[in-house]
């Protein structure tokens, strides 16, 4: 039995940014509880509220996040190291998963949470500069918004750096926002989406006024046209109850997904964009897919068939041509 769980949801948004734009709605969530302890190495409950900010709702989630993540560790997963000797890369490996995770959506694109047929789609990427900004909710610790924003800047510029596109920590018209919220601060986070995207969809909207403690962080990408594929605005929220390493790992995944990796793939190894979180940090073959996704050859709204021949060839290129798999 899987352990962990990640799954895109393609809902159709009306946006402010034009009539009704696309977008791509990618929780990442887990359906399966943490092995409890033995009773007789179980902690005792606190007896009171564990700091004056917080309640004692947001309080069980910290201690919920930190058993789920302690539990990963101790089965090797969530690995920092990228692959390695274990996980070799093919052209061919790398083709067939930048096809399912680049161009399928697990849920049919403008019918809420319909399960798609598996259909292959179009490529979503950004043409115009991402422009990042980072916000925290009223809750979230000081010492954590120092640490958090420090991750999200270098992880943006590492960003930048693979897929050779603009992409950017701004103040200046941001356009991709990452909100870490916590659980005291949920009755905030509808809103200020509303605020952001004026127009966005009451279905959409709606996802954040109860999130079940199952869903860890999701991306909600908005294109800048009706019905385009060129995204134009985006909006993660990231819980700030998670231990370091799961919100950094939130933070991972939902920005590149948000970039237009939005789908996931059990075949897909080395990567995050998979369902067993063997690997917490962006890997080797997410950069090779985000490098795939950034050349200038590949143009929002292409399919599958337009995209095969350029993606082979960027494959190729990018393993050393190292042959089926």
């Amino acid at each position: 039995m899987r352990r962990w769980a990640r799954f895109v949801l393609g809902i159709l948004v009306c946006a402010g940014l034009a009539a009704c734009d696309s977008s791509a709605l990618a929780p990442r969530s887990t359906g399966v509880m943490p092995q409890p302890r033995p009773s007789g190495l179980r902690p005792e409950p606190p007896a009171a509220i564990a700091t004056p900010r917080q309640s004692l709702a947001s309080y069980d989630l910290e201690v919920y996040y930190a058993r789920v993540q302690a539990d990963l560790l101790s089965q090797g997963l969530l690995r920092t190291d990228g692959g390695g000797p274990d996980t070799p890369i093919t052209d061919t490996m790398l083709a067939r998963n930048f096809e399912r995770i680049a161009l399928a959506e697990e849920y049919a694109r403008g019918e809420g949470l319909k399960p798609s047929r598996g259909e292959l789609g179009r490529v979503k990427k950004w043409e115009q500069p991402v422009r990042v900004s980072i916000e925290f909710g009223a809750h979230v610790p000081e010492d954590q918004k120092v640490t958090d924003s420090n991750m999200l800047g270098s992880y943006v510029s590492r960003l930048a750096k693979i897929t050779g596109h603009p992409i950017s920590m701004s103040t200046n018209r941001p356009n991709f926002h990452v909100l870490f919220m916590s659980q005291d601060d949920k009755a905030d986070v509808a809103p200020r989406i509303k605020q952001l995207v004026p127009d966005v969809n009451p279905t959409a909207l709606s996802v954040f006024d109860n999130l079940p403690r199952e869903i860890h962080c999701l991306v909600i990408a908005f294109s800048e046209e009706p019905g385009g594929y060129a995204y134009g605005q985006a909006i993660a929220v990231i819980r700030s109850e998670h231990p370091d390493l799961l919100r950094r790992s939130c933070v991972h995944e939902e920005v590149a997904q948000g970039l237009g990796l939005g789908n996931d793939s059990p075949e897909a190894r080395p990567s995050i964009f998979n369902d067993d979180d063997e690997f917490a940090l962006l890997t080797s073959m997410d950069e090779k897919m985000l490098k795939i996704l950034y050349d200038p050859q590949l143009k929002p709204g292409m399919d599958a068939a337009a995209t095969r021949p350029i993606v082979a060839e960027l494959a190729a290129q990018l393993t050393g041509g190292l042959g089926p798999s």
